[in-house]
C-alpha cells in the first residue's frame, strides 16, 4: 500500500500514524495509505507532533522549516504540510519505507 499524498496549494499533505511513547523515533512503514511514525515522546503539549516533525525532516533529509502540522494535532492520524518539494518528489523519498 503506499501514502496517499496530495497536492496542496502551499506544498503536499501526507497522512501521517503517529505512535508515541515508542522504543525509537523513525519511520516504521505505511498503515492504511498513512507514513507510520514512531516518537518515544508522550502524546502532551505538542512534544510528540515536534517529534514527528523532527523524525521526518531527517529521515527524509528535508528542513525542519519545509515539514508543518496541517491537520490532527491531537489525533494519532495527522496531515503534515510539507513545502518546498513535489508529490513526486515525496513519494521517491517514502517508497523506501513503503514495504
Amino acid at each position: 500500500m503506499t501514502v496517499e499524498l496530495r497536492e496542496h496549494e502551499n506544498g503536499v499533505l501526507m497522512p501521517i500514524q503517529g505512535q508515541p511513547k515508542s522504543r525509537q523515533n523513525a519511520i516504521v512503514g505505511v498503515h492504511d495509505g498513512r507514513l507510520k511514525v514512531a516518537v518515544t515522546e508522550a502524546p502532551e503539549k505538542g512534544k510528540a507532533n515536534a517529534a514527528i516533525a523532527k523524525v521526518l525532516a531527517s529521515e527524509l533529509g528535508l528542513k525542519k522549516s519545509q515539514i508543518n502540522l496541517h491537520r490532527g494535532a491531537t489525533s494519532s492520524q495527522k496531515q503534515f504540510l510539507i513545502s518546498g518539494i513535489s508529490a513526486e518528489r515525496l513519494h521517491s523519498l517514502i517508497a523506501d519505507f513503503d514495504s
